[in-house]
């Protein structure tokens, strides 16, 4: 479902988006649509970087759960 929003934008970003067609776009929809998903893209990827951080870190200080993964793959080797 689409909507309308209006936006408030300095006159350098606007100015940017009416140069839609110099950077591959049809209209200034389309090169905002692209930016947004974009964006959205990057921090998802940094959400899951921070993620497998916490992990990491979780995983560095827990003895037990690292001594269960070398079992692990001692006996997935064996297979």
């Amino acid at each position: 479902m689409k909507q309308k929003l209006i936006l408030n934008m300095e006159e350098t970003q606007v100015n940017f988006l009416l140069d839609h067609e110099k950077y591959g776009f049809k209209n200034e929809e389309e090169m905002i649509q692209f930016a947004l998903e974009k964006l959205q893209s990057e921090l998802d990827i940094k959400e899951l970087e921070a993620s497998a951080d916490l992990y990491a870190e979780l995983y560095e200080e827990d003895t037990e759960l690292q001594e269960l993964t070398e079992t692990a793959c001692i006996d997935f080797k064996e297979i």
